[in-house]
C-alpha cells in the first residue's frame, strides 16, 4: 500500500501537474547550488560528462529511497562505465535537507551519488529548467511531505536532454537508456 501511495502523489493522479516540456539543455539553466560537500555547483557541473539527475528530499519513506537504490545498482551494473557519469540527488525540501543531512542521507547508495541542496529560489530555478515540479503538502501533526517528479532525467555530455527513466523502470529498460547517454559522450549528439 506504501508504494501505491508514494506512486499516486508522485506520479500519479495526486502528483503535482507536470509542465509538459522537455527539460532545458544544462547550459540553458541558472542555477546556484551545494553540495553534500559544501562546494558550489550550478549546471556547468554537470557539462562535459553524461549525467543521471533525480529530484527527491531526504524524509521520503519510498520512493526516493527505492529510486536512489535503483540507480545504486544501475551502476553496479555498469561497472567502470559508471565513472564517465555525473549522478546528482537535488533535494526538493532545503528546510530539512541541510548540507550535512545530504551527506548523511546518499552515503546509503552508491559511492557516486552527490547530493545537492540550495535555498530555496535556487532549488526552484533547477527544477524549472528540469521541467521538473514540486509541492510542500501539509501533513498530520504539523508536519509536512513532499510531492515530486519521481523520473530520473539522463543528458549527454553536452548537457543536451537524452530521455527520461520513469519511476520504477525495469532494469533490462533502463540500463540501455543509460548507455544511450554514455554513447553520445563519444559519438556526439544529433
Amino acid at each position: 500500500m506504501t508504494l501505491f501511495t508514494g506512486w499516486w502523489r508522485v506520479d500519479g493522479p495526486g502528483a503535482p501537474e507536470q509542465a509538459g516540456k522537455r527539460p532545458l539543455a544544462l547550459s540553458s539553466m541558472e542555477f546556484d547550488l551545494i553540495d553534500h560537500e559544501s562546494n558550489n555547483v550550478d549546471p556547468d557541473a554537470l557539462i562535459g560528462r553524461p549525467s543521471m539527475v533525480f529530484f527527491g528530499f531526504t524524509y521520503c519513506p519510498d520512493v526516493c529511497p527505492t529510486t536512489l537504490s535503483d540507480i545504486s545498482g544501475w551502476l553496479d551494473e555498469l561497472g567502470e562505465e559508471a565513472d564517465r557519469l555525473n549522478v546528482v540527488f537535488i533535494t526538493v525540501d532545503p528546510e530539512r535537507d541541510t548540507v550535512e543531512a545530504l551527506a548523511d542521507y546518499v552515503s546509503n547508495f552508491h559511492p557516486a551519488i552527490r547530493g545537492w541542496t540550495g535555498p530555496e529560489r535556487e532549488l526552484a530555478r533547477a527544477v524549472g529548467g528540469f521541467r521538473a515540479s514540486y509541492e510542500k503538502v501539509p501533513a498530520e501533526g504539523g508536519d509536512y511531505t513532499m510531492n515530486h517528479t519521481a523520473s530520473v532525467f539522463l543528458f549527454d555530455a553536452e548537457g543536451q536532454f537524452v530521455t527520461n527513466i520513469d519511476y520504477h523502470e525495469p532494469r533490462k529498460f533502463a540500463l540501455p537508456k543509460i548507455r544511450r547517454a554514455l554513447d553520445f559522450e563519444t559519438e556526439g549528439s544529433t
